[in-house]
């Protein structure tokens, strides 16, 4: 079966065939970088089709050995927890790509850079081997500091450079922890997590916590973590907003993604960090959104906003148990729709108006009702409205929160009333008051635009209204892990309560060694 490999390489023959276009032609180049992702998209559609979600394992692997020593391979798979990254990432590129008809510049290198972003995309929910993880994750820097760089707003120079050097240094430290927990992997199978994982178990406590500390600072930045969001804000501002699209909508997911493998990896090392984490998800939520709300710039408050639905990824991983875990995998999709409807959305407004002040705004459901209706069913699913698919991944986490730490929980609280404010914020700004004089000739979504968004805001509430095909796409994923995960954490108290039944033993073996009273009972016990 080569099902996986047909769909990690389409974007890369896709540049191929641009790479050979005539520069010139820039509608060749605009169908041929559409219909490239359009393939991309059916084949990950038609892998979640044949997907059995009964089934907890790796489906669809394809394993060649690269380097028998070093134990490398080209290993792709997927499981419950890749499916839907797939094909978010897939359908985002996609929209992505419909949406850049606006740029004029450079086409033919927009066009090339953003599939060889897919392709790394791809790669990296795709690889079963952590050398070839590590190459995509890798892979997905090149292109975007360019799509950035090259093709941003007046400050893309400094965003491109932070998103670099923030993404690098973090990737560093991933890098440490990858080399340090290999030199302990004895077999080679062609999952991810198998071999490590069983490698994980024979590690000392504080190498599993240093090694854990390291992956949280590789994917923390990416993810982003507080307080690792800084190169965050102002990507999102500076960048074209269809690439704003792919960065909040699929990048975010990639250290995500990862963390929730090192979960399964190095659950120990969660287990002993939990208040750490659960300090940094809750923080994480307050202060995203209180960054969010007091923003003017309508990027700026939906990338500030990321920070804050980010952390309950975050918070659902930290828990430990399975509500939390679904609610970590549901709110990466969810994310993925609403904050990717939103960046459209409001690019497809600023190619308008070329303003992203929310002052200089009001009234636009007269003169835009169709924006007015979409944009507005995409902010109240971003409060976490019911009937949205929000609800449903929040909920999950805050009933995973709840059975671990209940009344840390109220902070959730806040942090969802604090999101509600500035979404109702935004939509008395946007769409209320009278019509300002500059703002009366708008036109209204055109039929692709509309389309784009339409598909967007219809999986926020589809899903939303009926969430059972979604989760059940990952919960005997999620199930494997959670029981795996229970048993090494229950072996680990085990382990520690049998210490310190001996330890009080052993003091008394000592005393009577010394006192020359010397009970072979007692020693008899100790060497048991």
């Amino acid at each position: 079966m080569i099902i996986l490999s047909a769909l990690l390489w389409t974007p890369a023959v896709g540049v191929l065939f641009l790479v050979l276009a005539p520069g010139r032609h820039f509608q060749l180049i605009r169908g041929l970088g559409n219909l490239f992702a359009f393939i991309a998209l059916l084949l990950a559609c038609w892998v979640t089709y044949r997907y059995d979600a009964s089934d907890a394992g790796l489906q669809f692997s394809e394993y060649y050995p690269l380097n028998p020593k070093l134990g490398s391979a080209y290993a792709l798979g997927v499981d419950g927890l890749s499916i839907p990254m797939l094909v978010l990432a897939s359908l985002l590129t996609s929209i992505a790509l419909l949406a850049s008809s606006s740029i004029s510049g450079s086409v033919k290198g927009y066009y090339i850079c953003v599939l060889l972003l897919e392709f790394g995309m791809l790669g990296v929910f795709l690889a079963q081997d952590w050398a070839l993880f590590y190459i995509f994750w890798e892979v997905t820097l090149i292109p975007l500091f360019f799509l950035i760089d090259r093709w941003g707003g007046k400050r893309r120079h400094a965003a491109s450079m932070n998103f670099v050097l923030y993404t690098m240094g973090g990737s560093i430290f991933m890098l440490v922890s990858l080399l340090a927990i290999s030199q302990y992997v004895l077999e080679h199978g062609g999952s991810l997590m198998t071999s490590m994982s069983q490698a994980a178990e024979d590690m000392p406590l504080y190498e599993q916590v240093l090694v854990f500390l390291g992956f949280l600072i590789g994917f923390g930045v990416k993810m982003p973590v507080f307080p690792l969001h800084g190169w965050l804000p102002l990507a999102h501002v500076e960048a074209p907003s269809p690439i704003s699209i792919l960065l909040s909508g699929i990048l975010l997911k990639m250290g995500a993604y990862g963390l929730i493998r090192v979960a399964f990896m190095l659950p120990e090392a969660i287990e002993l960090l939990q208040p750490l984490l659960v300090f940094l998800a809750l923080f994480g939520m307050l202060y995203g959104a209180l960054l969010a709300w007091r923003q003017s710039d309508l990027k700026a408050m939906i990338a500030y906003s990321s920070v804050s639905h980010m952390g309950v990824v975050l918070l659902g991983i930290t828990a430990l148990n399975h509500s939390g875990m679904t609610g970590a995998v549901l709110q990466m999709t969810a994310h993925g729709l609403v904050a990717g409807a939103l960046f459209l959305l409001i690019g497809l407004l600023y190619e308008r108006t070329h303003t992203r002040n929310i002052q200089d705004y009001s009234s636009l459901i007269r003169v835009t009702p169709r924006f007015a209706m979409l944009t507005t069913l995409t902010l109240l699913a971003a409060m976490g409205l019911p009937g949205s698919v929000s609800f449903v991944a929040e909920l999950h986490a805050l009933i995973g929160g709840f059975q671990q730490w209940q009344g840390l929980m109220v902070f959730f609280s806040l942090s969802i009333l604090i999101g509600a404010a500035y979404s109702i914020r935004t939509i008395g700004l946007l769409f209320t008051g009278p019509v300002k004089p500059q703002m009366q000739h708008i036109p209204d979504l055109k039929p692709v635009e509309l389309v784009s968004v339409s598909i967007l805001v219809s999986g926020i509430l589809l899903f939303g209204l009926f969430p059972a095909p979604l989760i059940n796409l990952s919960t005997a994923t999620i199930n494997h892990m959670i029981d795996s995960i229970s048993h090494r954490v229950d072996h680990l108290e085990s382990r520690s309560s049998l210490s310190s039944q001996l330890l009080p033993l052993e003091q008394r073996a000592n005393l009577t060694r010394d006192d020359g009273l010397f009970n072979d009972g007692i020693d008899a016990v100790i060497v048991r």
